[in-house]
């Protein structure tokens, strides 16, 4: 194993990961949905000042309509179905249009928690890095299982990415913690495991809380994550142009944000198809 090129190969990728987050103040964006695996929405994204890209397979499987999905609920499970080969070839073109200097961190088959379980392989791994990825963006669910990727990752010179999460939330996309003293504890296993980046999924609803702000259960969380560990910090789940701010109160260092992209790319469409009708 070539250890040494691998580790700078991660050394170069975390440096693109804190210039985004000091460009922006302490608090960056990792545009996924429709911007990380359109190439040329991804393209649009870096124009705006994205730093950060996620292509990922659920979206693969939604933007291709496979086994006619439309929402991405509904992408969550049969994402598994999706291939590496094909999560490859995303990867590889949104690189190419985006250049070499962008983070692209990759959610692959048997990355997540999937419905139908699926082995990851080094092969697998190898694969999406020689296709361009700085890294993977995991939501396993176990922490030996979580283990074991970063060790492929680390092995193929990518980063990894992975959540804490609730363990009533919809989908298994992190590793459980109830409390704010648990998210703080599991914070620091993952950490203690190499995890390079380490998120919350917020499990958000916004039932009876105030527009533009987050609920106190999730700002809780997520001080408690942010204090408890020193690596990238990020939130992701029900972040749109509504409550952003309030995340970027939290210190937190990366907002994930696709759903929102998807909703606006959406409307877009819409409104402009029905101008061309309607001559106005």
């Amino acid at each position: 194993m070539i250890k040494g090129d691998m580790r700078r190969k991660r050394e170069v990728a975390l440096a693109k990961v804190l210039s985004a987050i000091k460009m922006h103040g302490g608090t960056t964006l990792l545009s996924t949905g429709i911007t990380g695996d359109d190439a040329r929405l991804a393209k649009a994204a870096v124009e705006a000042g994205a730093r950060m890209l996620e292509p990922n397979h659920p979206a693969v499987a939604l933007a291709r309509g496979y086994k006619g999905v439309t929402n991405m609920h509904a992408a969550e499970a049969i994402r598994h179905e999706i291939s590496i080969e094909q999560m490859a070839e995303v990867t590889r073109g949104v690189r190419s249009v985006v250049g070499p200097d962008i983070f692209i961190t990759v959610g692959i088959p048997g990355g997540f928690t999937e419905v139908l379980p699926r082995p990851l392989s080094e092969d697998d791994v190898r694969m999406i890095a020689e296709a361009g990825a700085d890294g993977l963006h995991v939501h396993k669910s176990d922490l030996d299982d979580l283990r074991d990727i970063v060790e492929l990752a680390h092995a193929n010179g990518l980063l990894v990415d992975a959540y804490v999460a609730h363990p009533d939330d919809l989908h298994p996309f992190g590793i459980p913690a109830s409390t704010p003293e648990e998210v703080a504890d599991t914070a620091k296993k993952m950490e203690s495991i190499g995890v390079d980046m380490i998120g919350l999924m917020t499990g958000m609803s916004y039932e009876g809380v105030e527009a533009g702000q987050i609920p106190a259960v999730i700002r809780e969380r997520l001080q408690a994550l942010v204090g408890a560990v020193t690596r990238p910090t990020l939130a992701e789940g029900g972040i749109n142009l509504t409550n952003f701010q309030a995340f970027r109160g939290t210190g937190v260092n990366i907002l994930v944000v696709g759903t929102a992209f998807d909703d606006i790319a959406r409307q877009a469409v819409r409104d402009t198809v029905k101008r061309f009708l309607g001559g106005k």
